[in-house]
């Protein structure tokens, strides 16, 4: 794997559904390309198992996520709930829980499943890597 990790975000996926209900609406669909050396010391929480950042890119910024010693995740933060709104997921202190600052709807880091709240929809993976 080297020093170097390569993260390469093709696109945003979409998190709305056809028949979702109307306050589960669409995050806007963002292309992503960037890179990024884990020994830089901006990036030094992902040199371990379950580390994460916060990075620019996406609708709304990106929270990537390593999730073993060779796979990486990354997440939009966009809430999709009312996504209109433009609200922001961020993490908890617990590392492991992804909350949406304004409907209180929350996701698991590892894999972005809803977990509880008014959202119906999991967190928009852009890419595993």
């Amino acid at each position: 794997m080297g020093n170097r990790l390569i993260i390469l975000l093709a696109i945003v996926l979409l998190t709305g559904c056809k028949g979702c209900r109307e306050n589960n609406s669409v995050v806007p669909l963002v292309s992503v390309d960037f890179s990024i050396n884990i020994n830089d010391a901006s990036y030094f929480e992902l040199t371990s198992i379950t580390g994460w950042v916060y990075v620019t890119g996406g609708s709304r910024g990106i929270i990537i996520y390593r999730n073993n010693i060779d796979q990486f995740t990354a997440f939009d933060r966009h809430a999709p709930y009312n996504a209109e709104e433009g609200c922001r997921v961020f993490v908890l202190e617990d590392d492991i829980t992804l909350k949406d600052e304004c409907s209180e709807s929350s996701w698991l880091i590892l894999d972005g499943s809803l977990i509880s709240g008014p959202a119906e929809q999991p967190l928009n993976s852009t890419a595993r890597i």
